[in-house]
């Protein structure tokens, strides 16, 4: 195993001294990737090419021009397009597909001289809480290789885990940085919706989706995030609201007014260690001087059903370009164009994709159009004006970020609904549109990662993470 290093201020302070070199460092993540091969945590590694960037890179660092990225090496989750490399979204109806052009995001961080060293498993087109949709087959968690690693980035965040890259970029639509995050005991960011572009990024539910940095530290997603964010001109839902220098404002100014939600302490499908840690940070929180309080979501039991019925809807409007004839898997079996429709969908897609897809149909078909989309629209609204009505009172919600630690392999992939109940702590912030954020705090009993969650107003990404590097330290103590 490479050292690991905990920011990439102290990679770049070893580079300066001569201590280490890029290449040095992409060797070592290399060895990794090659010793966790079991952990299925990647679906390629550009491996060939990476060290002649890292070589690049070096050499800039030699003569002062080197961007702020500079040691930081990458690994992108895959449904994010790169150009002139392949773009799945772990499934088989994108196999072998390469892309022609690369995400925006993508030519920020590489404009600042990050390596991206590979793409990574995750559930498929997005779809699931434990990647295991993938037609690239499961990806297991690095503490517990019986256990899942959370989706739909799991295998990005596997990858930061298990130290086979520095950090790793994933997209979350309903938690999909968070819960994985929380899983593998590093840090996920949700920005705000129109935070940062989604152009290159292979949609699965457009108002929704979200690009969002999975790292060991605060300092580090504060950077990326600064790097990724702002205006883009090929994307119309990007805000043009200014980039603070999120790495520059990470100081804690003041006592916070916190609320909790009331339910994770009462609902018995929480774990009680998981119960046990927010009760433990909700007094250490007032023991230093916050105002800490319980509030009632009144919509809790509505936000995994308005979400699922949402971005289904989204997602079969979304999938319906994969069809066997512009590009990807195209059935051999076809011999017309309805077949060809009929095969390369149903050979292509994944059980859950199907499932999915069918159901948003269903939920947007005429006769249903109104009981379900529509209805579920305006469910999301209320869910909207609470949100913001609770955060107009507090700085933050203080949460669970999921209601358990990681579960074993297949357990719930029998059960659907159970599986979706996963995301009963992640989604309200999706379908508000606010920023939140993963924070490992500790393992439980039998070594697995435990997180808390952070959500704030829109836009408020700089005192999200502040607050956020201020709980981390006082995990610590």
């Amino acid at each position: 195993m490479t050292k690991q290093y905990p920011t990439l201020s102290a990679i770049q302070s070893d580079l300066q001294q001569g201590v280490i070199t890029v290449a040095g460092l992409v060797e070592g993540y290399l060895h990794n990737i090659k010793i966790n091969e079991h952990l299925n945590a990647f679906n390629e590694v550009f491996e060939d090419e990476v060290l002649i960037y890292a070589e690049a890179v070096d050499e800039k660092i030699k003569q002062g021009t080197a961007g702020k990225l500079a040691g930081m090496v990458l690994a992108l989750k895959d449904n994010i397009c790169y150009k002139d490399h392949q773009v799945t979204a772990s499934s088989k109806i994108l196999d072998g597909f390469t892309s022609i052009f690369s995400a925006t995001i993508v030519e920020r961080l590489l404009a600042e001289d990050a390596i991206i060293i590979g793409r990574t498993n995750c559930d498929e087109f997005a779809m699931g809480g434990s990647n295991e949709t993938s037609y690239f087959g499961p990806v297991k968690n690095y503490a517990d290789h019986t256990k899942v690693p959370g989706g739909s980035s799991g295998g990005a965040a596997v990858a930061v885990q298990a130290g086979m890259c520095h950090a790793a970029i994933g997209t979350d639509t309903g938690g999909s940085v968070r819960q994985p995050a929380a899983f593998c005991g590093i840090v996920g960011l949700k920005p705000t919706y129109g935070r940062v572009s989604r152009y290159g990024i292979i949609a699965y539910a457009s108002s929704f989706d979200q690009v969002g940095p999975m790292t060991r530290s605060i300092e580090d997603a504060a950077l990326l995030l600064q790097v990724m964010a702002g205006a883009d001109e090929y994307d119309a839902t990007v805000s043009d609201v200014p980039v603070p220098a999120y790495p520059d404002n990470l100081g804690t100014s003041g006592k916070k007014k916190i609320a909790y939600l009331s339910e994770a302490l009462t609902s018995p499908g929480v774990d009680p260690e998981v119960r046990q840690l927010l009760t433990e940070y909700i007094e250490k929180l007032k023991q230093d001087g916050h105002t800490v309080e319980p509030f009632s979501f009144e919509y809790m039991d509505y936000v995994v059903p308005t979400y699922y019925i949402l971005t289904m809807a989204e997602a079969s409007s979304n999938l319906a370009r994969y069809d066997g004839v512009h590009y990807g898997y195209r059935s051999r079996n076809a011999t017309d164009l309805e077949s060809t429709y009929k095969k390369s969908r149903s050979e292509g897609f994944g059980k859950e994709v199907k499932r999915r897809v069918m159901l948003g149909t269903f939920v947007l078909s005429s006769g249903y159009y109104n009981a379900y989309y529509a209805k579920a629209q305006k469910v999301r609204r209320l869910i909207q004006t609470r949100t913001k009505e609770i955060l107009n009172q507090y700085d933050f919600i203080l949460a669970p970020t999921t209601p358990t630690p990681a579960f074993n392999i297949a357990d719930h992939m029998k059960d659907p609904i159970v599986m979706y109940l996963e995301d009963i702590f992640t989604v309200q912030a999706s379908l508000a549109g606010v920023p939140a954020i993963s924070l490992p705090v500790r393992n439980n009993k039998d070594g697995l990662p435990l997180s808390l969650q952070l959500i704030t107003k829109s836009f408020d990404e700089s005192e999200l993470l502040s607050f956020s590097k201020y709980v981390l330290e006082l995990a610590k103590n």
